[in-house]
């Protein structure tokens, strides 16, 4: 996800926008959620915004959903600014990476989504795209979450996007996309239990190609601030 205006960074994925739509009623049946979210649609998802990710509250074996900062910072962390540039980890070298690897044995969620935006540069312009899965029903990326303190005590809770090798369809407009997660696999992500990285690195794949569609989107996308439901409307030339 390269979001325009975003500044690219070297070796990350910067992540531009995405879009999560459905009720919150139907977000609990499809992510089997203990408690029904109360959430208002979001249409262009910004990094270092609040967003809902779903993982398992402590003790337990209950899936919670929680509000995050997009963009991790590691408990480790000497000031929280360090999260703007971390709202993506490769799913190939995030197990390995200081910023990732104790989050990616211990802290991984779902973040939900229902679609999420690549830009494409044409005639000296940037083009959003939205990226759906063919169903049109919502999806989880799989994410990574940390908690940090900041020096008077207040806890942050924030969290990352893995990305992967994009697929057929995505790669007409990027080289790299989320992992979006089977449904079949949320609960070994999930799973505490489950810390081997070469184990967790299976469930990381590219998205099918026949399983995704791709189109044009309102060049409104490019505004990080404009979240309005005409974001999501199909883009002709004029």
């Amino acid at each position: 996800m390269n979001g325009a205006g975003q500044t690219r960074l070297r070796g990350v994925d910067v992540c531009g926008r995405f879009v999560l739509m459905t009720a919150g009623r139907d977000l609990a049946e499809r992510f089997e959620l203990e408690e029904v979210p109360d959430l208002a649609p979001r249409y262009n998802i910004a990094p270092t915004q609040m967003v809902a990710v779903i993982r398992l509250w402590p003790g337990e074996r209950t899936r919670r959903l929680a509000m995050l900062r997009w963009g991790l910072i590691p408990f480790w962390a000497k000031d929280s600014s360090i999260g703007s540039r971390l709202i993506n980890a490769r799913a190939e070298s995030a197990s390995e990476k200081p910023a990732f690897r104790t989050a990616f044995k211990h802290r991984r969620c779902l973040i939900p989504a229902d679609g999420f935006y690549e830009w494409k540069k044409e005639k000296g312009r940037k083009q959003p795209h939205l990226v759906r899965s063919a169903d049109l029903k919502p999806f989880a990326f799989a994410g990574l979450w940390d908690q940090w303190k900041d020096p008077d005590g207040e806890e942050i809770e924030s969290c990352t996007i893995l990305t992967t090798d994009a697929n057929d369809v995505v790669r007409s407009i990027h080289d790299r996309m989320p992992v979006i997660l089977s449904p079949v696999d949320y609960g070994q992500w999930l799973d505490p239990d489950l810390k081997d990285p070469k184990k967790l690195k299976l469930l990381l794949r590219s998205y099918p190609s026949e399983e995704t569609v791709i189109r044009p989107s309102n060049p409104k996308v490019n505004k990080p601030s404009y979240d309005e439901p005409d974001c999501l409307d199909y883009f002709e030339e004029p």
